[in-house]
């Protein structure tokens, strides 16, 4: 089973995976085993890489919004790959999870090997540094286990140093632009220093790790979700012009268009 997992991934362009025992992981939200029956077994944890070359260029959106919401890639993933699972393996259980999890994801991914843990709390992997997402498929069977002691990143600290507003993960600049309703002036000149609608890609660009991906050009995806229908560069004319379909499809579309149109006035010199 493990192995056809691992060969389905694979041909999707996936090739960072491993699997851990479920007993293995940091369980944060049990009751979503429970919804699906599963109690013990198995986790197979992948990375997704999604860096395009366009992201290189001149952009003012985080890199994982340059596509469509990443979301959609991972339920189309799921529901190729897990409608296959329960066709071969009728005895046995499978769900798919991506950022809402039962398991503490860096830390599993960490210790199946996937990475080392940065200083900005992201998995750093090596061949895609921080520009990837973890996804993983629980099982109610037992798999091999690849379990490894956690490692950390060289603890350089520029990530620290480069932080535009500290160190505080809540109000880092990624969450201000997320931020509902009307921004102080400072944080309005936080956003327009930073150049950045929405999202915050600072200390993962400083990083010495992506420093290298990018070098070796290791760091770009291969898979065509992430290649094609790309918005690098958000003006307020561009929002304005998506229809509620279309807009449905990033990543920033949760918050509505008033804060991804607010934040664009904000760098525009637009907002009172």
């Amino acid at each position: 089973m493990l192995n056809h997992i691992k060969n389905e991934l694979n041909k999707r362009n996936i090739e960072l995976v491993s699997c851990l025992r479920l007993d293995e992981c940091n369980i944060k939200r049990k009751y979503l085993l429970e919804r699906h029956g599963i109690a013990s077994g198995s986790v197979i944890i992948f990375a997704v890489p999604y860096f395009s070359e366009k992201s290189l260029e001149n952009r003012n959106i985080s890199a994982y919004a340059v596509s469509r919401d990443y979301h959609l890639y991972f339920s189309m993933l799921f529901e190729e790959i897990i409608t296959d699972l329960r066709s071969k393996y009728p005895e046995n259980r499978f769900a798919g999870f991506t950022d809402h999890s039962p398991i503490d994801e860096i830390d599993a991914a960490a210790r199946a090997g996937l990475g080392v843990v940065g200083k900005n709390h992201l998995l750093i992997t090596e061949k895609y540094s921080s520009f990837v997402f973890l996804g993983e498929i629980i099982t109610d069977a037992e798999l091999p286990s690849s379990v490894v002691e956690i490692q950390n990143c060289i603890n350089c600290g520029k990530c620290i140093s480069a932080c535009p507003v500290g160190t505080n993960v809540e109000n880092c600049l990624s969450a201000l632009t997320q931020k509902k309703g009307e921004l102080t002036p400072d944080e309005q000149q936080i956003i327009k220093n930073s150049g950045v609608a929405w999202g915050c890609d600072i200390c993962q660009s400083i990083c010495p790790y992506t420093k290298i991906a990018i070098q070796n050009k290791t760091i770009f995806t291969n898979i065509d979700f992430f290649k094609n229908n790309l918005t690098p560069n958000l003006t307020c004319e561009l929002v304005d012009s998506m229809t509620d379909e279309e807009f449905s499809k990033r990543a920033y579309s949760w918050r509505g268009k008033n804060v991804i149109l607010r934040n664009l006035k904000t760098l525009e010199g637009k907002e009172k």
